[in-house]
């Protein structure tokens, strides 16, 4: 994101300040909010593991990760430092799980649904830096045509990165939480076959993620394609904006 928005710096000074202030609140509540709240909920089930280990604080240095944190400013997505739970400290561990798992992306979406009221209400339009590089120029000239537009964009980065964030996160495919989800909801012949595939999930993760596209040129990617419909519905329906 940074390789293809910088050159709105020399050309749109104040577009990118909107920018970066919209990717570094979407850092600090996306990131931040998403693993407080994973220890929360675990907290309140009994697992005291995230308290004890001083992860339920707001301070960012405890949740951050740097390569995470980087790669939101670089393609738009990124994680922290995952929050230590243990749902076996919990009455019921399995049913726990899939809580404590589904908090994280749960509050991500709650934070695109406030970011995106004003752009519902049409009190500013909506806006955001996920197009085509070549249109980059020409949007930066309308972001910055007034303060509603500049606004809009701020508002619509964080709906855009937040959805994006809690639907990549509900994919069941570990370590994302929407594996522990899965297996926290099936019944017992379903999720003891999946749990089997944690120890390759991360592996299975990298191909899709980079592998694939990298090899196909960036002509197909699964993650993106699978995703898509889910986001534009959610967007649409947090904005009024229909992107389908």
């Amino acid at each position: 994101m940074l390789f293809v928005y910088g050159r709105t710096l020399f050309d749109a000074p104040l577009a990118f300040a909107v920018l970066m202030s919209a990717f570094i609140s979407s850092i600090l509540m996306g990131l931040v909010l998403h693993e407080v709240m994973h220890g929360y909920v675990a907290n309140s089930l009994g697992d005291r593991t995230a308290a004890r280990m001083g992860r339920l604080t707001l301070n960012p240095r405890a949740h951050l990760d740097p390569l995470g944190t980087a790669m939101i400013l670089l393609v738009g997505f990124g994680w922290a430092k995952p929050v230590p739970v243990n749902p076996m400290n919990t009455r019921d561990p399995k049913r726990s799980m899939a809580l404590i798992a589904a908090a994280g992306p749960a509050t991500n979406l709650v934070i695109a649904g406030i970011a995106g009221i004003a752009i519902k209400l049409d009190w500013v339009p909506f806006f955001h830096p996920f197009i085509n590089p070549s249109l980059v120029q020409f949007a930066a000239g309308l972001w910055t045509d007034s303060p509603a537009n500049l606004l809009g964009l701020f508002l619509g980065t964080i709906v855009f990165i937040n959805v994006l964030l809690a639907v990549f996160n509900f994919l069941p495919i570990p370590p994302l939480d929407g594996f522990r989800v899965a297996v926290g909801v099936l019944p017992d012949e379903l999720s003891r076959p999946l749990a089997r595939l944690e120890p390759w999930g991360f592996g299975i993760l990298l191909v899709l993620l980079f592998a694939v596209p990298f090899m196909t040129s960036g002509e197909i990617n699964p993650l993106f394609e699978i995703t898509s419909p889910a986001r534009r519905f959610i967007i649409s329906l947090f904005t009024g904006v229909d992107l389908a």
